[in-house]
């Protein structure tokens, strides 16, 4: 007799996309109550003359007018053209206290945010304030503050460039560089890493490249829920017959199988492709483990071949004339025993030679990865590079790292500015277009910034966008922090739960969405978005907003610039919000890879940023690409204990980062529930555990103890002494101390917990 799965547990066999992803898309229509309208914005996303997808940053193909979207792009881009309405009735419904018991998915589901609003403590609900009250209250609480650095200022990667220009022009004008972002918590191991290696800290391949690739090694990712029209590309490349080497603790139902929903054959068939021509299920956080094994693989066929009088299978003549260290990395990996590899990893010998196998006979090889590889406490971004370098696979056509980023625009608001660490070149060209320099000193990143504000030294909050309290880390220190706050700013489409965290003056400002029209004085608006493979390109909404009071992010920005700056250093804000060519025209004199920025936005598919070692330049001190070391295996002691489990944590396919469209993951066969712990049979029975137990979670911290209880235990395929659980509620294990240290990336992918059964 089958045993019976916990409830809302199932086994989910389809393949990703398919006839599942349009009926997925369908029921999200319904449910936001724009059937029609909905069918007809999708039409428009990611065209010439349409908007940019708010969900994933992956690039669109040259063909620009293609008709392409995917399952979770639709549910962002109906997300935010619902029907629904979170007005001033709602609120005036609902005390603050009251909203607060309300789970994440309920808050966001009541709609479009309409009017400007400020929190009164006696009524403990948000009432509606005009503009220029609430422009007039935010510049006086900014100006009482003794220093600016007493003051954040956070970016999600939502926003598009000319909001984050104008955001850190104000920032940086008010007298700091505070600049908490989403990437902090994303891909900062590859901003700060990469640099190190090839002198970038960005991928070096364009869409293009996939159609010339041999092969694709893919770490730590997931595309068919986090960056799903990558699925496309991945599609193409197995029909062709391309090897897709997988690295990854989990499987991941659209790196398995893929149907695509613009393929008339497959959805005619009801067949799908496979992706993966091998899945190699790696321990969390045996990535650094797994990659040196590769390498010392390579390392030994490539002197066996040579003391058989071959030529070995390194690329000698790109290594001699590009890069510099590769000695130093060999006598590492040398003295890095297999015993030790393979216990790390949680792979084979033979698992780990099949993949050399493919390498080796691949002349151009594209190496993807997520933030399964970046959000450790190492980050080993380094060595993914080290593993290219050895056979020249960075710097010619089909060949390349790619880091997948994942809000549309995260990487462009790191590209005109906002980063917490301005280089010389930054504060030279902000000095050219604005006549003033700003600070140099070091301003905070999101793990610094919450630290500040929980002790006090911080007091005041603006976020542009995003749901900063829910995605960071340690959210009982982080939510009690917050609430000391003096102020606390938020730029919103939707509410969510960081509204809810009530400081001495709160007020939410609602902004228009990437599918609204933007009109200012003279006539609609267009912004620009910067993909995952630099390319940027114009996004210009059609909808009508849903509501009067609702402004721009840059003229929001300019409003609150004005109100604490006044005439400080005689900055046109009004001129920039009238016509945003005039931002853009200031970013390309700040920025000048950004020439001739508004004659190259205007040509259909936009431009491509420079990426220096794409062309196999090396901006790095030495003028040549490094090979760098990460000595031992990055074994974290607190893993000595055999009862430690190593949990990461993951969205759901019915997610994007913080947002929860519904309580499903349908790939995994979880439905109306997220309180689940994956977990492998073995871990279960070690423990005395069985499948459906209620079981409590708690870190092995340095500093305290944090826990979950009452979450379900679900046997799954993940190896022995891994588990893995949903994001942000797993945030409650995980330490606001538990980090990179040269990042600043918060490890969210490599917690060691204990789990025992619920008492």
């Amino acid at each position: 007799m089958t045993k019976k799965r916990p409830k809302g547990i199932e086994k989910y066999t389809a393949p990703a996309g398919g006839w599942g992803a349009l009926k997925a898309v369908a029921e999200t229509l319904a449910r936001q109550q724009v059937i029609a309208q909905g069918a007809a914005t999708l039409l428009k996303a990611n065209q010439p003359e349409g908007f940019d997808c708010p969900g994933c940053a992956w690039p669109d193909p040259k063909h620009t007018s293609s008709f392409e979207f995917c399952e979770n792009g639709a549910k962002a881009i109906t997300w935010e053209s619902t029907a629904k309405r979170a007005g001033p009735d709602f609120f005036a419904a609902h005390t603050v206290a009251e909203l607060w018991q309300w789970n994440d998915h309920q808050l966001e589901d009541q709609g479009r945010l309409t009017h400007p609003l400020v929190y009164d403590h006696a009524s403990d609900r948000y009432l509606p304030i005009g503009w220029e009250e609430a422009f007039a209250l935010i510049g006086a609480e900014l100006r009482k503050l003794p220093d600016p650095d007493m003051a954040e200022f956070y970016t999600s990667g939502r926003a598009s460039n000319e909001a984050a220009f104008l955001f850190q022009l104000f920032v940086r004008a008010y007298g700091t560089n505070n600049f908490p972002d989403c990437s902090n918590m994303c891909h900062e191991a590859t901003s700060v890493g990469l640099p190190h290696s090839i002198g970038v800290g960005k991928g070096t391949v364009t869409l293009e490249d996939f159609d010339h690739a041999d092969a694709i090694f893919s770490f730590g990712h997931n595309p068919g829920t986090n960056h799903p029209r990558m699925m496309t590309t991945l599609h193409d490349a197995a029909r062709r017959g391309v090897p897709i080497v997988v690295f990854n603790p989990l499987k991941e139902r659209a790196l398995e199988k893929f149907a695509a929903p613009q393929n008339p054959v497959e959805m005619a068939t009801m067949s799908s492709t496979p992706i993966a021509s091998a899945y190699h299920q790696l321990r969390t956080g045996g990535d650094l483990a797994a990659l040196k094994g590769l390498m010392k693989r390579i390392f030994e066929r490539d002197d066996a071949d040579i003391a058989a009088g071959g030529k070995g299978f390194l690329d000698r003549e790109f290594i001699e004339a590009h890069t510099i260290g590769l000695e130093a990395l060999k006598a590492d990996i040398a003295k890095t025993e297999w015993v030790s590899i393979l216990k790390r990893s949680g792979l084979t010998l033979e698992a780990l030679d099949s993949a050399v196998d493919v390498y080796l006979n691949a002349r151009n090889v594209i190496l993807c990865y997520g933030m399964g590889i970046t959000q450790h406490s190492h980050g080993t971004a380094q060595q993914l590079a080290n593993f290219l370098m050895l056979r020249g696979n960075i710097g010619r056509q089909g060949a390349g790292i790619c880091p997948l980023r994942g809000h549309s625009n995260v990487q462009g608001d790191r590209t005109v500015g906002i980063t917490e660490i301005p280089n010389k070149a930054l504060l030279d060209g902000m000095e050219k277009a604005f006549s003033f320099r700003p600070p140099e000193e070091k301003g905070h990143n999101a793990i610094e910034a919450i630290e500040a504000i929980i002790e006090g030294r911080s007091k005041a909050l603006v976020c542009l966008g995003g749901n900063l309290a829910v995605a960071i880390s340690d959210p009982e220190a982080t939510f009690e922090g917050m609430r000391k706050l003096d102020l606390a700013v938020h730029l919103a489409t939707k509410p969510n739960r960081s509204h809810l965290l009530i400081a001495r003056n709160s007020i939410i400002l609602p902004v228009l969405g990437r599918t609204d029209q933007d009109i200012q004085k003279t006539g609609p608006q267009s912004v620009t978005v910067e993909d995952s493979m630099s390319m940027v390109h114009a996004s210009r909404g059609f909808l009508k907003p849903p509501g009067d009071e609702l402004r721009s992010e840059p003229a929001i920005i300019a409003g609150i610039a004005k109100a604490t700056l006044g005439a400080k250093y005689d900055i046109d804000w009004d001129g920039m919000v009238a016509d945003y060519n005039r931002i853009r025209e200031k970013i390309e004199v700040v920025f000048p890879d950004f020439h001739d920025f508004n004659t190259r936005v205007r040509k259909p598919g936009g431009f491509r940023l420079t990426v220096a070692a794409s062309d196999r330049q090396w901006r790095t001190p030495s003028g040549k690409a490094q090979f760098l070391i990460a000595p031992g295996l990055e074994e974290d002691p607190r893993l000595a204990d055999a009862d430690t489990l190593v949990l990461t944590t993951l969205r759901s396919h019915d997610q994007y980062n913080t947002t929860i469209y519904s309580l499903d993951d349908r790939y995994r066969g979880v439905f109306g529930r997220r309180d689940v712990i994956f977990m492998n049979s073995g871990d279960l029975s070690a423990r005395g555990l069985a499948d459906g137990d209620k079981v409590d979670i708690e870190s092995v911290a340095e500093t305290g103890s944090r826990a979950v209880k009452g979450f379900t235990a679900v046997a799954y395929d993940i190896p022995v002494g891994s588990i893995a659980g949903y994001y942000p509620e797993m945030n409650r294990v995980i330490a606001l101390g538990d980090y990179d240290r040269r990042s600043g990336t918060p490890a969210y992918k490599g917690v060691p917990v204990k789990v025992q059964k619920s008492a």
